[in-house]
C-alpha cells in the first residue's frame, strides 16, 4: 500500500502487466465516448493547451457529482497533465493529484483499456490512437500560425550556407583562372562577379578579335556601371602575365564558372525571397535592423512569437550564449554586450565606449518591433520606422547632444499615421465595392431600356 515501496519492488511492477492483478486495483465508475471524430480533435488540442473543454467539463462534473456534493473522505482526481490538472482545480474545484505515482497508474490503465471499457475489442484503441494522431497533427500544421516564421528560418539558414558555398567556390574559381588571368582577382574580389566576368572574357586570346567598347560596357554592367574598373579590367587582360589555357582547360574552368555562376544567382533570389517575406511576416522588425539579422534572431529564437516573448536583454545578446555562460562560469569575466545585432549598422557605426548602451537601445526597439508585428493582424511598417528614427536620434545623441524625442511622443505620431493609412484602405475599399455594384447594376439597367 505504500507507494516508494510498490514503485521499487519489481514482482509487483511485473504483477501490475496482468489485467487479472491490476483489476483488483482499479474499477470502472464512469466511461463516456467522443461524439465524433471533431469532438474527439476538438478535445486533444484542448488537452495539448492545457485547457478544460466543455466536453471534459460536463463529464467530471456529472461523473463526480455525488462525491463532491457529499465530501466522502479524502479523495483526489488523478490527472497526467499538470497544466491541465490546474484548469481542472480552478474550475471545478475538485482536488487534483499529477505526480509520478499518477503517471505509473495511468501506464497501467492504457495497458489494459481494452479489457477495461465496455464494447472495446483487440486493437480498437490503438487505431484510434493512430487516426486521431493523424488528425491532431494535420491540424497543428494547417493551422499553425508560425508556418511563415518557419520559412524565414529555413531560408535564413540556406543563405548563411550559400554564402559559405559561393565564397568556398569561388576561391576555386580564382585559384584556377588566376593561372591565366592573375590580375583579375584583385580588381573583382566579389565571387559571383568574378565568375561572371570569367565567362565573359573566356580566354584571353579571343579579346583581341572582339568589339573592345561592347566589352568594356558588359564588364561595368556586371560590375554595377564601374566604368573605371571595367577599363582597367579590359586593359589588364591585354597585357596579362598569365599563362596561355588549352582548349580542354578552358572547358572545365567555364563549366565550373557556369556552377558557381548559377549558385550566385539562385543565392541573389533567395536574398529577394527572404526580404518580401520578411516585410509580409515582420516588417517593422525589418525596417529597423534590417532582414538578415531580424532573420536570423527569429530563427535563433525559434519562432517570432518566441522572440516577441523575449525580454530585450535576451535579444540583446542572442546569440552569444557561450560568452555568456562562459563569463558566468568564471564569475569574474565580463559578459557579453550584444549577440546577432553586433552585426546592425546601428552598433557599427557608434563609438567604442557607446556600443554597449546602442546595444541595449536598439535590442529595447527590437522587442517592441516584434511584439507589433507578432500580436497585430495587419502590422503596418510605420512603426518600424519610427523606431529606427529613434536609434538614429540615440545616435545623434552620442555625438552631438541633443536631446531625442520621448518614446511616448514618437509612438502617438506613428499611432496617428497608423489610423491614416487604415482610412485610406477603408476608403480604397468602399470605392471599389461602389464601383462593383454599378458593374453588377449596368446590365439590369441595359436590360430594362431594352424591354421599354
Amino acid at each position: 500500500m505504500n507507494e516508494e515501496i510498490g514503485a521499487s519492488d519489481v514482482a509487483l511492477q511485473k504483477d501490475l502487466q496482468e489485467f487479472g492483478s491490476f483489476s483488483k486495483w482499479v474499477k470502472l465508475i464512469s466511461f463516456a465516448p467522443f461524439q465524433s471524430p471533431e469532438n474527439a480533435l476538438e478535445d486533444a488540442i484542448c488537452v495539448s493547451e492545457g485547457l478544460l473543454s466543455p466536453f471534459l467539463n460536463q463529464f467530471l462534473s456529472s461523473a463526480l457529482a455525488k462525491k463532491a456534493a457529499k465530501g466522502e473522505g479524502a479523495w483526489e482526481l488523478a490527472v497526467t497533465d499538470a497544466k491541465l490538472g490546474n484548469a481542472i482545480h480552478e474550475e471545478l474545484g475538485f482536488p487534483v493529484v499529477s505526480n509520478e505515482n499518477v503517471a505509473e497508474l495511468a501506464r497501467c490503465i492504457r495497458r489494459h483499456a481494452e479489457k477495461l471499457l465496455p464494447d472495446h475489442h483487440e486493437g480498437d484503441i490503438q487505431r484510434a490512437q493512430c487516426g486521431l494522431g493523424h488528425a491532431f497533427s494535420r491540424n497543428k500544421v494547417k493551422f499553425n500560425v508560425h508556418r511563415s516564421d518557419n520559412m524565414i528560418i529555413q531560408a535564413s539558414a540556406l543563405l548563411e550556407h550559400m554564402d559559405k558555398g559561393v565564397n568556398l567556390l569561388g576561391m576555386r574559381v580564382k585559384e584556377w583562372y588566376g593561372w591565366h588571368f592573375p590580375e583579375l582577382a584583385k580588381e573583382v574580389p566579389e565571387p559571383h562577379k568574378y565568375a561572371k566576368i570569367v565567362l565573359l572574357l573566356e580566354n584571353r586570346g579571343s579579346l583581341e578579335e572582339r568589339d573592345a567598347d561592347e566589352v568594356k560596357t558588359e564588364i561595368a554592367t556586371i560590375l554595377e556601371g564601374d566604368d573605371a574598373v571595367a577599363s582597367r579590367v579590359y586593359e589588364k587582360a591585354l597585357t596579362s602575365m598569365g599563362g596561355e589555357l588549352a582548349e580542354v582547360d578552358w572547358t572545365n574552368i567555364k563549366a565550373f564558372a557556369e556552377r558557381v555562376n548559377s549558385l550566385g544567382d539562385y543565392k541573389t533570389s533567395l536574398a529577394q525571397y527572404l526580404v518580401d517575406k520578411m516585410m509580409a511576416v515582420a516588417p517593422n522588425l525589418t525596417q529597423l535592423i534590417g532582414q538578415q539579422i531580424g532573420a536570423k534572431l527569429i530563427s535563433k529564437a525559434g519562432s517570432l512569437t518566441n522572440l516577441a516573448k523575449s525580454p530585450a536583454s535576451t535579444i540583446q545578446i542572442l546569440g552569444a550564449e557561450k560568452a555568456l555562460f562562459r563569463a558566468l562560469k568564471k564569475k569574474k569575466g565580463n559578459t557579453p554586450k550584444y549577440g546577432l545585432i553586433f552585426h546592425s549598422s546601428f552598433i557599427q557605426r557608434a563609438a567604442k565606449e557607446h556600443r554597449g548602451k546602442i546595444s541595449r537601445y536598439l535590442a529595447n526597439k527590437a522587442a517592441l518591433a516584434s511584439r507589433i508585428d507578432c500580436f497585430m493582424d495587419v502590422p503596418p511598417p510605420v512603426f518600424g520606422e519610427k523606431l529606427r528614427d529613434q536609434v538614429e536620434a540615440r545616435l545623434n545623441f552620442f555625438d552631438t547632444g541633443s536631446k531625442p524625442a520621448s518614446n511616448k511622443a514618437v509612438m502617438a505620431e506613428a499611432i496617428e499615421q497608423y489610423k491614416a493609412v487604415i482610412a485610406k484602405r477603408e476608403r480604397k475599399a468602399a470605392k471599389a465595392r461602389a464601383a462593383e455594384a454599378e458593374a453588377e447594376e449596368a446590365p439590369k439597367k441595359k436590360k430594362n431600356r431594352v424591354e421599354a
